[in-house]
């Protein structure tokens, strides 16, 4: 008889999938364990082997489709063999308010199209003009129709320019944008020439980042959040850096800065397992070992692998990890085991330019630190002298329920601390 294959649950998080390609085409011979389609989860696009041998009889699910859990995307058996659909989904218990649209294919209604209200071809406020002259001064409608190109009627409306006072100098005595621009220099006036009109633009939003906006507007709405700012001298950490990139020469593993953040923010972890939390309702659980997530900005969202035990790695080991895990992110061949067990997670923006910015905890974790630009920032100081220091500020967010205000100003003490005094980190 011949067997359908579901949608599979791929991730522990997973709610719904898509396929993303089929590998086999109907007719082929599929082995058992053998590769059968891509699959787009919540978390990234994983290859799915069959769980049935034999010949793909039908493809059920088209690519980019959404569908529940357990719905069926194929069907495989025999070569020639005939099915009934209807007896294959009795027999696969197939939920009775799942959808069969026509041709056995489950997918999401597509939302009707919106009319969209004509855009006027002007929309641009009158230039004023300095000096008025004949081509510019406003004017009665005339009746008679004036020859001029579209490009140099609107250029005209743009501009609050008179056609009827342009003398035009294309074919048959046609207005052209060079009369115009001719007018409006005459008056002083600039000339302003209207961009093309944008459509408005429907953008389906994928797994990923739907199960990223579920999950952080619940850590927003269950965490109460509150937020602690602190700005540290980065002089003597960026000279770290230096000395070893250069030690590291052309061939080794070179070292950002915020793998140098993770270090320090890992080792002041150790000294502080009340911020290295999880509030668990019943019980908070203060996590033994220091498991670092990285978040990694993608097209299709935000991910945060893990780099795991980042208290114990040198720092040239947590370089390397971090470059891997995002090159596997950006490639999308990040495995499930790659998310799972995060205890506290670094957002960098700095590189951007962004001084400062409040980030939004992940769940089930009890703070995320948001990293700014380094920048040369006047400063007093000991002997009250104005001098130029490479400040950064880091941010802060905690969940009040696992962390007040002092633990988490005592843990960011003591990531200064490290930060502006590496030596210290090795004590």
């Amino acid at each position: 008889m011949a067997n359908i294959v579901e949608m599979p649950k791929l991730s522990d998080t997973m709610e719904e999938g898509a396929v993303a390609s089929w590998l086999k085409k109907e007719g082929d011979t599929v082995e058992e364990g053998g590769s059968l389609c891509e699959i787009e989860t919540d978390k990234a696009t994983m290859e799915y082997q069959s769980p049935f041998g034999g010949v793909l009889l039908k493809i059920i699910a088209q690519p980019g489709k959404t569908l529940a859990l357990n719905t069926p995307i194929a069907v495989i058996g025999k070569k020639g063999e005939a099915f009934d659909m209807s007896a294959l989904l009795a027999a696969a218990g197939a939920a009775a308010g799942s959808k069969a649209p026509a041709g056995h294919t489950s997918q999401a209604a597509k939302p009707a199209p919106v009319a969209l209200a004509a855009k006027p071809a002007s929309v641009a406020a009158p230039v004023a003009v300095a000096t008025p002259v004949a081509a510019l001064a406003p004017v009665a409608p005339s009746s008679g129709r004036i020859k001029s190109s579209p490009l140099a009627r609107r250029m005209a409306a743009a501009s609050n320019v008179n056609l009827a006072g342009v003398s035009g100098s294309g074919p048959a005595g046609r207005i052209v944008m060079r009369d115009i621009e001719a007018a409006l220099a005459q008056s002083g006036a600039r000339a302003f020439v209207p961009m093309a009109p944008r459509e408005d633009q429907t953008i389906p939003v994928t797994l990923m980042r739907k199960t990223i906006a579920k999950r952080l507007l619940a850590g927003k709405n269950d965490a109460p959040h509150f937020y602690l700012t602190r700005s540290v001298n980065m002089g003597q950490m960026m000279q770290w850096r230096q000395m070893l990139n250069d030690a590291a020469g052309e061939k080794g593993t070179k070292v950002s800065v915020n793998d140098l953040i993770i270090f320090a923010a890992s080792r002041a972890l150790r000294h502080h397992p009340g911020v290295n939390a999880s509030w668990q309702g019943d019980n908070i659980v203060q996590f033994g070992a220091v498991h670092m997530c990285v978040a990694v900005a993608l097209p299709t969202g935000l991910v945060t692998p893990v780099i795991r035990n980042a208290d114990q790695m040198p720092v040239r080991d947590i370089a390397a990890a971090s470059r891997s895990l995002a090159q596997r992110a950006k490639a999308g061949q990040l495995a499930n085991e790659d998310y799972a067990g995060g205890t506290f997670t670094i957002s960098n923006l700095g590189m951007f330019g962004i001084e400062e910015f409040t980030a939004i905890i992940n769940p089930p974790q009890a703070a995320i630190l948001a990293v700014g630009a380094t920048i040369p920032t006047p400063a007093v100081d000991a002997k009250g002298n104005v001098v130029v220091e490479q400040r950064m500020k880091v941010t802060m967010s905690c969940d009040h329920r696992v962390i007040d205000g002092v633990m988490g100003a005592e843990f960011l003490k003591t990531l200064a601390g490290f930060l502006e005094q590496p030596l210290m980190m090795m004590v």
